[in-house]
């Protein structure tokens, strides 16, 4: 007699986002009853932990992305579309991609966050964020152009605004970024150059609440802090940023208001969801928090829909310890294997506990030989630690290539202080120099 599973049709699930928790969720879910669509808007996995390597000139975009076709290769029961998913019908069950409505029997919507100004979208303009490859390459080309820029310049004043780099945010991104191009402007170039003193470039870290790396311990924070400083990094706490309009800074610190001219501001202060997550909302009466994140369910599905996940950066889960998880790639890898786990579970009859994080720690480098790991148990600072951050990134780079390739480059780098990816890249790479100095081009 067959059995009566075998003649079901397959269990179609759809999977919204190629990030960490979307990714792990269709390599978990590789299964001959379950049917697998993933659909994201590029066709690639991005490392986003490394981006701002690749906003340095350490690494390129190759090194920390991965074809998702590639990755999952070996899934034959998984196939990739590439597209935008702009709308979802919950009734139908389905998902619409451009003319295509694509049904599913589970959906999980994995599609992260990007970065959030607060109410204040006009100063993406003067300040980029970093969530993307074209964000980290606009960011390179912003650094690097400072100082080619700075080494045409003859008004000392002017000079001084492009060697004056802004970091809004104290975050893990804030500090890596501070860090790196502290150690681009104070080692890796001194001798590139011969009309400026890379030196004498100001890097200056500003970051609202009283301490850098508030997730992490105290006394983590006051070494990262002690750390950047010795790289030569200005660190300002307790410092709100008011505006951001042309080549100025204005922030707020107690009761005094001070402007800072500078031609390089670069944005790592905060995150909101994905406009997804309006949609669901708007679809299912979802409830979304301030950032727009979706508020589901013990078990990562949302209210009244059991067949609709929410995981990763777009999803406030806060049944732990009655505060939201963290928008990390540790966060959105658990929640994507266990959303998988639940799935395969379900077609079997039986149920699963809910969902928890088990937190393994957090870690931030701050420069060649220093970083602050707090494992939890245990708490790293200095070349210890920076060793820990090493080898962790490497351990979740998705492909074994990648994996090689970034090895061999950090090497390289840490023997010999170059960066090979310091490429000032886009047609507008000269134009923005003529435009931020307001002075004309001429055509030869």
């Amino acid at each position: 007699m067959v059995n009566e599973v075998e003649n079901q049709p397959p269990h179609q699930v759809v999977i919204v986002g190629g990030g960490f928790g979307g990714l792990y969720t269709a390599k978990a879910l590789n299964s001959d009853n379950i049917n697998v669509t993933l659909i994201d808007k590029r066709n690639f996995h991005l490392f986003q932990p490394l981006l701002y390597q690749v906003a340095t000139g350490t690494l390129s975009p190759a090194d920390i992305s991965s074809p998702l076709r590639s990755v999952l290769s070996k899934s034959k029961n998984t196939k990739v579309l590439l597209g935008e998913v702009y709308d979802i019908d919950p009734q139908a069950q389905k998902v619409l991609m451009g003319s295509e409505a694509i049904p599913y029997d589970t959906l999980i919507i994995a599609t992260g966050a990007k970065h959030s100004y607060f109410g204040k979208d006009d100063w993406e303009t003067f300040a980029p964020g970093l969530k993307t490859v074209e964000d980290a390459i606009e960011m390179r080309r912003r650094i690097f152009m400072a100082f080619e820029a700075a080494e045409k310049e003859t008004d000392p004043q002017l000079r001084r605004a492009w060697l004056t780099f802004v970091v809004v945010g104290g975050g893990p991104t804030g500090v890596e970024l501070a860090g790196a191009i502290a150690e681009l402007a104070y080692h890796t170039m001194k001798e590139d150059f011969r009309n400026i003193d890379t030196t004498e470039a100001q890097v200056l870290l500003l970051e609202g609440l009283d301490r850098l790396l508030p997730p992490f311990a105290a006394e983590l924070s006051l070494q990262a802090e002690a750390s950047l400083q010795n790289l030569g990094v200005t660190v300002q706490t307790k410092t709100l940023v008011t505006n951001i309009e042309d080549d100025i800074v204005t922030i707020k610190q107690d009761d005094e208001v001070t402007q800072i001219h500078a031609k390089t501001v670069l944005w790592a202060a905060g995150v909101k969801a994905s406009p997804l997550g309006k949609v669901l909302a708007q679809r299912t009466n979802v409830e979304c928090d301030r950032a727009g994140r979706v508020i589901v369910e013990p078990d990562l599905s949302i209210k009244d829909y059991p067949n609709i996940f929410v995981i990763g950066d777009l999803a406030h889960f806060a049944h732990q310890n009655g505060k939201p998880l963290p928008g990390v790639a540790p966060v959105a890898m658990q929640q994507g294997e266990y959303v998988a786990s639940l799935v395969k579970q379900r077609l079997q009859g039986k149920t699963v506990p809910r969902f928890y994080y088990v937190d393994r720690g957090s870690l931030a480098v701050i420069g060649q030989n220093s970083a602050v790991v707090d494992l939890g148990f245990m708490k790293l600072t200095g070349f210890v630690a920076w060793l820990v951050w090493l080898l962790i990134h490497i351990y979740f780079l998705i492909e074994f290539d990648n994996k090689l390739v970034v090895m061999i480059q950090w090497g390289w780098n840490y023997f010999t202080r170059k960066r090979g990816a310091r490429l000032i890249t886009g047609k507008e790479a000269i134009g923005y120099y003529a435009a931020s100095t307001n002075k004309q081009m001429i055509n030869v």
